[in-house]
């Protein structure tokens, strides 16, 4: 796809957290690698006051603290922020919208665009459903043929259960855009290892025979934050981790994992591969709600606060920070094998990876140390951090007899030197500027992900006595957890070394 000369990017919410920590960085390194188009301008909105000059002081500063050390070069930077404008105004205010178009207008004349706009929607998602109909009530959605293409990026979550899901479709691609101009952006797929799952199943024949019921034995989901919620204690409080992080970040996982080879790489057909995976997804029974999800909610510990305390959260919450459950897939490639999915906050350590663990062999030969070795191959595909891919097998251990032991071939993208590994949401936002929705979720994979989901939450609500599990900030999560993956004889990788005091877990 040839890329635009021309583009004012538009973010509403630019004085926000996801502004300064992800976009801008992600918008300076694209400028510093001239991956932009020629020309282009970058306009932020937000109810803050400021003027051009003091937002690109702001701004400034913020790269500086955000954007890795090796990354930071002072002239890049200085042309960089010489690209942004500011306008003050409240984007729930659609009155506002009158004064936005005379503003973009004017930046065209600045940088010679033709209304090439790209909005990006970095507010909280109360606001998603009114921005496109402001956008529409002023003209500002229409594209004008060649000249005049506007694109929308929507962050997660789209919708809080299916119903209104289903509503923001109406809004976005059945009124005010359509479907080729939304861009629901999930920044896990801008990752190079996620990407790299289909390049590791799909380039290499070696995997595809094995990649079934019939080799592995159950695969297993892991991503969790060693860091609480930070400053979004009023919208995680409303949103919780099955909304923030499992019905869009783990269920994408999921589908990369487990979909089928698409007929050609290009969106259409990708895209229909990851719609079928959530179409397959083995619906809930009551047994399953009850017995094979667990939550949590992380506790004082020692060094940390317990999420209650945290600023902005009902004293008395009982939001889950931390979700394990167990999901299958009806088709002839998945049938019978389980998928373990786990993510929460204030755990050990920050990490987010994929673990299929092969089928033992069918009669053990060797020893382990005295012991029946019972260690069956796996393949670990490392997300974040140490991106990388480690392969486990079996090996003899030198010297007399036949013991056998547990051995790693390991690939880090550390190994290929200073070769650039791209930020997610750099990637991300330059497919939208080239048009390119392969990498973000369409409409019908949201509707179906949210009508698996969504009779969990309406059971915990009908069903309050149903707990919630407290974990000690820092540690692996509910005990609960364990003993759920532990019916399938297995364990999770990173084994919960839980405190010796048991009283620190507790039902809240």
């Amino acid at each position: 796809m040839d890329k635009p000369k021309s583009m004012v990017m538009v973010i509403i919410g630019a004085s926000g957290d996801l502004t300064r920590r992800k976009l801008m960085p992600a918008l300076y390194l694209l400028h510093k690698y001239k991956r932009l188009p020629e020309h282009f301008a970058i306009l932020g909105l937000s109810r803050t006051e400021f003027t051009d000059e003091g937002y690109r002081e702001r701004i400034r500063a913020q790269l500086l603290r955000y954007v890795k050390p090796e990354e930071v070069d002072e002239e890049q930077i200085h042309s960089f922020i010489h690209l942004l404008y500011y306008f003050s105004m409240d984007p729930a205010d659609s009155d506002a919208y009158l004064l936005l178009q005379p503003k973009l207008l004017e930046l065209d004349k600045i940088i010679g665009n033709c209304e090439h706009y790209l909005y990006y929607l970095a507010t909280p998602p109360s606001l998603y459903g009114l921005i496109p109909q402001h956008l529409k009530k002023v003209g500002l959605n229409l594209d004008k043929g060649i000249k005049g293409k506007k694109r929308i990026i929507v962050e997660k979550p789209f919708g809080y259960d299916l119903d209104t899901a289903l509503e923001l479709s109406n809004i976005y691609y059945k009124d005010a855009f359509r479907e080729d101009q939304i861009f629901r952006i999930d920044h896990y797929l801008g990752k190079e290892t996620v990407q790299n799952i289909l390049a590791l199943r799909f380039a290499n024949s070696i995997f595809e025979p094995v990649w079934n019921r019939n080799y592995i034995d159950y695969i297993e989901i892991t991503a969790v934050e060693n860091m609480g919620i930070e400053q979004r204690g009023s919208y995680f409080d409303e949103a919780g981790t099955l909304r923030d992080m499992v019905q869009n970040h783990l269920i994408q996982l999921v589908a990369i994992t487990a979909m089928e080879p698409p007929m050609a790489f290009n969106a259409n057909n990708f895209r229909d591969e990851v719609f079928r995976v959530y179409q397959s997804l083995t619906p809930l029974t009551e047994k399953d709600l009850a017995e094979n999800i667990v939550r949590g909610q992380y506790t004082a510990s020692e060094t940390k606060n317990g999420y209650r305390e945290e600023k902005d959260v009902n004293p008395l919450s009982r939001t889950e920070t931390f979700v394990a459950m167990k999901l299958g897939i009806n088709n002839w490639r998945w049938g019978g094998v389980p998928f373990y999915i786990r993510t929460g906050k204030q755990m050990p350590t920050k990490v987010s990876e994929i673990i299929v663990h092969f089928k033992p062999t069918p009669y053990p030969l060797f020893n382990c140390a005295g012991q029946t070795c019972p260690m069956a191959n796996k393949l670990v595909i490392r997300i974040q951090p140490n991106e990388g891919i480690v392969l486990k097998f079996g090996m003899k251990v030198p010297g007399k007899g036949f013991e056998v032991e547990q051995v790693s071939m390991d690939f880090s993208y550390s190994s290929l030197g200073k070769l650039f590994i791209e930020d997610a949401y750099a990637r991300l936002i330059e497919d939208c500027i080239l048009g390119d929705p392969t990498l973000f979720t369409r409409s019908d994979a949201v509707e179906a992900s949210w009508r698996f989901f969504t009779p969990v939450l309406n059971f915990w609500k009908e069903h309050p006595e149903i707990p919630v599990y407290g974990y000690p900030a820092g540690t692996w999560g509910p005990r609960e957890s364990d003993e759920m993956i532990s019916k399938q004889g297995a364990c999770w990788t990173n084994p919960c070394k839980n405190l010796t005091n048991t009283n620190l877990y507790c039902e809240l």
